[in-house]
C-alpha cells in the first residue's frame, strides 16, 4: 500500500508544474500545502502571500506566526495538522482571486482533503468558508461546527483569517476564543490528531 505521504508528494509535483490558470506564470513558487498528512485537522487558507511565494511553504509570513502562536495556545504545533490554501499560486500583489482562479486551483484542494481525510477542516476566513457554504458570512458563523451537506458527514470550523487578528485588537481576541472554543471541541469529542 503507498504511503500517504507519498501521494501526496506525488501531488505536490503535480501542483508544481500546474497550469489550469494563469497564475504559475507569476508565482515565484507553488505552496501546495505542508504538516502531517495523518492529522484529523486540516487548516485551509485563501491563498498564498509574498512570503509564502517566496518559500513555497504555506503561513510562514506574519499571519502565519499569529496562527503558530494560537495553535501553541492549545497545545498544538504546526506539525500537528495540515496547512494549506485554496490556491496553491499567489495572486499578483495579493490581490482577490478571480473566480476562475478559485474553480481552477480547488482541483488540488478536494484531492488534497480525499487523500488525508480529515474529520474536521477549519477554513480560515471569507475565501474558505466560501468554498464550503458559499452563502454563509464569517462573522455570523465563525467559532462553530458547520455540517457540509452531501459530504459524508464532512464538517468544518470557521475562523477568521489571521491577517484578520494583525488589522484588529477585536478580531484577534476573537480568534484566541475561538481557538478555545476548538480546544474545547477536541478534547470533548475524543479527537486524535491523527487518524
Amino acid at each position: 500500500m503507498v504511503k500517504i505521504d507519498t501521494i501526496l508528494g506525488i501531488l505536490s509535483r503535480q501542483i508544481a508544474s500546474c497550469k489550469r490558470c494563469p497564475l504559475y506564470k507569476t508565482a515565484n513558487h507553488s505552496v501546495p500545502g505542508e504538516g502531517s498528512s495523518q492529522s484529523s485537522i486540516v487548516f485551509v487558507g485563501e491563498a498564498p502571500g509574498r512570503k509564502e511565494d517566496e518559500t513555497g511553504r504555506p503561513f510562514v509570513g506574519r499571519a502565519g506566526k499569529l496562527l503558530e502562536y494560537l495553535l501553541h495556545s492549545i497545545n498544538l504545533r504546526r506539525k500537528d495538522v495540515f496547512i494549506t490554501s485554496i490556491l496553491k499560486h499567489r495572486p499578483p500583489k495579493n490581490r482577490t482571486p478571480k473566480p476562475q482562479e478559485i474553480k481552477a486551483c480547488s482541483y488540488w484542494f478536494v484531492k488534497q482533503i480525499a487523500i488525508i481525510q480529515p474529520k474536521l477542516i477549519i477554513p480560515l476566513g471569507r475565501f474558505g468558508l466560501e468554498f464550503f457554504l458559499p452563502h454563509a458570512k464569517i462573522t455570523q458563523v465563525h467559532g462553530t461546527i458547520k455540517e457540509i451537506p452531501g459530504n459524508r458527514g464532512l464538517r468544518i470550523f470557521p475562523m477568521f483569517h489571521p491577517a484578520a487578528g494583525l488589522r484588529s485588537l477585536k478580531r484577534k481576541k476573537i480568534l484566541f476564543d475561538d481557538f478555545q472554543i476548538l480546544k474545547h471541541v477536541l478534547d470533548n469529542e475524543h479527537f486524535s490528531l491523527s487518524h
